[in-house]
């Protein structure tokens, strides 16, 4: 894992088209920006795991093609 130390307002760039930028930092949390391209995901961790239970249950224990949104805004 990288460990990275950003103030709010300054940027990483992850495969030249995501940008990941600080926007305000308040006691535990950090509220984050991401800048990326229309086909890639982005899953906050909780949901990822959820998406790739239901996927796991409902294909009975075998991989299947990811069948959720490419792209999900969510608040939070």
């Amino acid at each position: 894992m990288l460990y990275l130390t950003r103030k709010i307002g300054e940027s990483i760039v992850i495969n030249d088209d995501i940008e990941l930028t600080v926007v305000d930092v308040r006691g535990k949390s950090i509220k984050l920006g991401l800048t990326f391209p229309p086909d890639v995901s982005v899953y906050r961790r909780e949901v990822y795991n959820r998406i790739q239970a239901e996927k796991e249950q409902a294909s009975g224990g075998q991989e299947v093609d990811d069948p959720a949104p490419k792209r999900v805004a969510e608040q939070g």
